[in-house]
């Protein structure tokens, strides 16, 4: 029997429907709340049996799970590349990634804080957090101490008071109710995004950004 080959590139239909289930199950998640979300729904929107869920996800819980730690990856990347390399450039590049990524999925931001608003007994919220604790808490610990020790930070600036700050700069923009941006003519896009991010980077170099480490890298 002459043997069957794939095209070089291309991936298999269970790859896609697999890439599938996560993207609509995100796309549902974030609009509907956890309990409406069936994993029927889910898969009638990914166009797949669901079976499909079960193969690969175990359950909804399963799911739901493997939505978060997927779209937080490209972060928890750029953090590790923090830990590698503390400079400021990779520092900068985890809001730089942020911004990339979250425009793709603008509602997950909000999915977060909706969920993080729960009671703690509830299973988006505890699936949230083991995520966070797995995926971000531990990077996010040596991400701060690199900075204080590698020179990222000017001299005396508190590490935690400036880890709250930078959240605060990175995530505000996609849990601000869209009336407030609307309000003052903001429109959530990408080139808005560009030009908050060098205003950002221009922010916390007169706040808590070593300057000189700045220059010294540009060097």
């Amino acid at each position: 029997m002459t043997p069957v080959h794939r095209k070089v590139g291309r991936p298999s239909e269970k790859t896609q429907a697999r890439e599938s289930l996560i993207t609509q199950s995100r796309e549902l998640f974030t609009v509907m709340p956890y309990e409406k979300v069936s994993t029927r729904l889910i898969a009638q929107r990914a166009g797949v049996n669901v079976a499909m869920i079960r193969y690969y996800f175990g359950s909804k819980e399963g799911l739901f799970e493997a939505m978060l730690r997927e779209t937080m990856a490209p972060m928890q990347e750029q953090m590790a590349k923090l830990i590698a390399n503390g400079s400021q450039a990779n520092f900068l590049d985890i809001m730089r990634t942020y911004y990339r990524e979250m425009i793709k999925v603008p509602q997950f931001p909000r999915l977060v804080m909706q969920v993080m608003n729960m009671s703690p007994s509830e299973t988006q919220r505890k699936l949230l957090e083991k995520v966070f604790m797995d995926v971000t808490q531990p990077m996010q610990h040596l991400m701060f101490e690199k900075m204080t020790g590698g020179g990222i930070l000017k001299p005396g600036a508190d590490p935690k008071l400036c880890k709250v700050s930078y959240i605060s700069l990175m995530v505000f923009p996609f849990i601000a109710p869209p009336a407030m941006l609307a309000i003052h003519g903001i429109e959530l896009n990408q080139e808005f995004l560009d030009k908050l991010l060098e205003h950002n980077i221009e922010m916390m170099k007169f706040g808590f950004l070593n300057t000189q480490g700045i220059a010294d890298e540009n060097q």
